[in-house]
């Protein structure tokens, strides 16, 4: 097969064949940047969402395209391709003011063929609001009325760890362990004042059973300064499988 990409309707120069010739000129200069990894379909599909970013960037205020592009994780290498495609539609292409909607690749004559639909910027941008006012409900809908303790071991723990049980791989803030409890925290220092030991048995009892080689004078210092204390006040849970306890 033919490593070779072209406009599936030839020269019929509607709007869709056009849009597909467009990207495939938008993705050929990068073709060669992507990881080893990334199939065609990939490449498109990269190229598709960075010409819609170039769109956005020119019609979205910039604090509202800054919130979206900063929620886009993604490596380093891909990042600095982002960026370049995203310049490039800003500037070479940008009288081309349609988004892209779905794209398509196969084979026809030995050779792969590109087909794109695309939307005005009205349907998409009405689209894109909508999607983020369904997320929006299901991110409210899964909150969880609890408050999360999150307990990340320090030196001090891991030095005494080490000390009873020297096979023990427990790394410093290597792993936080998190414990939900009631909304009933205000000031959280004044909480785990009387609470702390209930997590400091807890935390010991995770690393080693026998209670026998626990530290004997513990207290609120000793826990402060083998545990560093975070408290996490809105907790969202985002799958649709339910929550279950082990017993």
């Amino acid at each position: 097969m033919k490593n070779k990409v072209v406009d599936l309707f030839g020269n019929n120069k509607n709007d869709q064949t056009q849009y597909s010739s467009l990207l495939i000129d938008f993705v050929k200069p990068f073709k060669q940047e992507f990881p080893e990894d990334y199939s065609m379909e990939d490449i498109y599909s990269f190229g598709m969402n960075s010409w819609n970013f170039g769109n956005m960037s020119l019609i979205l205020p910039r604090k509202e395209y800054e919130k979206i592009i900063s929620s886009n994780s993604l490596l380093h290498t891909e990042s600095n391709i982002l960026k370049k495609m995203i310049n490039l539609k800003t500037t070479k292409f940008k009288k081309h003011n349609r988004f892209f909607d779905d794209f398509a690749l196969e084979e026809v004559d030995e050779e792969i063929k590109l087909t794109v639909t695309t939307i005005s910027k009205d349907t998409f941008l009405e689209n894109m609001m909508n999607e983020m006012e369904g997320q929006e409900a299901d991110f409210e809908a899964g909150y969880i009325n609890r408050y999360a303790i999150v307990l990340k071991p320090l030196k001090p723990y891991v030095k005494w760890i080490h000390g009873v049980e020297p096979d023990d791989q427990i790394i410093e803030n290597s792993e936080a362990n998190i414990y939900l409890v009631n909304e009933e925290i205000g000031d959280l220092e004044k909480w785990l004042k009387k609470n702390y030991n209930k997590f400091f048995a807890l935390e010991l009892e995770n690393q080693l059973l026998d209670r026998k080689k626990w530290p004997q004078n513990r207290n609120y210092k000793m826990f402060k300064q083998w545990f560093k204390v975070e408290l996490s006040t809105m907790i969202y849970d985002l799958e649709n499988n339910p929550v279950y306890k082990e017993d």
